[in-house]
């Protein structure tokens, strides 16, 4: 699975922080991650087969690997370096070498918006 850069809609957050739209859901199949900047920083975001959203940072805690550019395996993207996992969800580790999680944010769906909420 390739990553691709999907966007659609503002990628700024606003003034005090919120949620932002990222991307359209008819642009990401499930079971996929994607990589999307906002404000300011490299997201994964990905969709499972059981269509729940998550989004994560983008950079693997391990050795600053594309964490977007891996696959998507349930709930676990697996870094395309070294084979290290991380919760979709929570950021945390699932599988070495990372011992470090990457930072979650909220995500939802607003019609076909997919939206991550940014800090302020």
């Amino acid at each position: 699975m390739t990553a691709e850069r999907v966007g659609a809609g503002p990628t700024s957050a606003p003034a005090a922080g919120g949620f932002v739209t990222v991307a359209r859901a008819s642009e990401i199949a499930p079971g996929t991650v994607h990589v999307v900047e906002v404000a300011g920083r490299s997201l994964c975001v990905g969709l499972t087969e059981d269509g729940e959203w998550g989004a994560i940072d983008n950079v693997c805690t391990h050795d600053g690997g594309v964490l977007g550019e891996g696959e998507l395996d349930d709930e676990a993207v697996e870094c395309p370096r070294h084979g290290g996992r991380f919760d979709l969800f929570s950021g945390r580790v699932l599988a070495l070498p990372p011992v470090m999680p990457v930072k979650a944010y909220a995500t939802r769906l607003e019609g076909d918006e997919v939206q991550v909420e940014v800090p302020g």
